[in-house]
């Protein structure tokens, strides 16, 4: 694990739009394809990961995302004790999937920020930088797309309506978080 240091320490309001970084969240990639893989994940987690390309499924704790037809995302629905650093559900994945050769298990947490979107305006300000036609993301509690926002690959999480979250490299975190708040100001 790295010393964890927020990359960006400042929440930004504007009318219609709330952004603010919600970390440290624990993020754990998990790939894998064989039927002891899902049983086993399963029961570690209490909770069914998605099949359907760009949904998700969530528990009290934790939210699964579906990035690819053998590989999800996992992460806490609450902020973690960053000062521990020992993540338990990891190293239970780690045991029972890497080391049996089910599948693999990558620790994300400080690899990606997770910026959260809330207000009327979510979309409008997305789809100034994005690609992505979020006509009928907008309108599905629960979806999930990987896309390209102001030329960074980012994951959005589309939580509650016009409330999201997006998850992006820490490395580009600082200059998404910049262009945001500038097209942000604009609308």
């Amino acid at each position: 694990m790295l010393n964890y240091n927020p990359a960006i320490k400042e929440n930004k309001t504007y009318t219609d739009l709330t952004i603010k970084i919600i970390e440290p969240i624990m993020k754990i990639n998990i790939r894998g394809k064989k039927k002891e893989f899902f049983s086993n994940v399963s029961k570690i987690l209490k909770l069914i990961f998605p099949t359907d390309s760009n949904t998700s499924s969530d528990s009290e704790k934790l939210t699964s995302f579906w990035l690819s037809p053998d590989e999800w995302m996992v992460v806490s629905n609450n902020i973690i004790d960053s000062e521990s650093k020992i993540y338990e559900l990891e190293e239970v994945l780690f045991n029972n999937i890497s080391k049996t050769k089910l599948g693999a298990v990558t620790n994300l947490t400080d690899q990606f920020t997770m910026i959260n979107l809330e207000g009327s305006k979510v979309f409008e300000l997305l789809s100034t930088g994005s690609p992505f036609n979020f006509n009928n993301f907008k309108d599905k509690k629960g979806s999930v797309t990987q896309t390209i926002l102001n030329h960074i690959d980012v994951i959005i999480y589309h939580k509650e309506i016009n409330n999201i979250h997006l998850f992006v490299r820490r490395s580009f975190s600082h200059h998404l978080w910049n262009w945001i708040n500038d097209s942000a100001s604009r609308l």
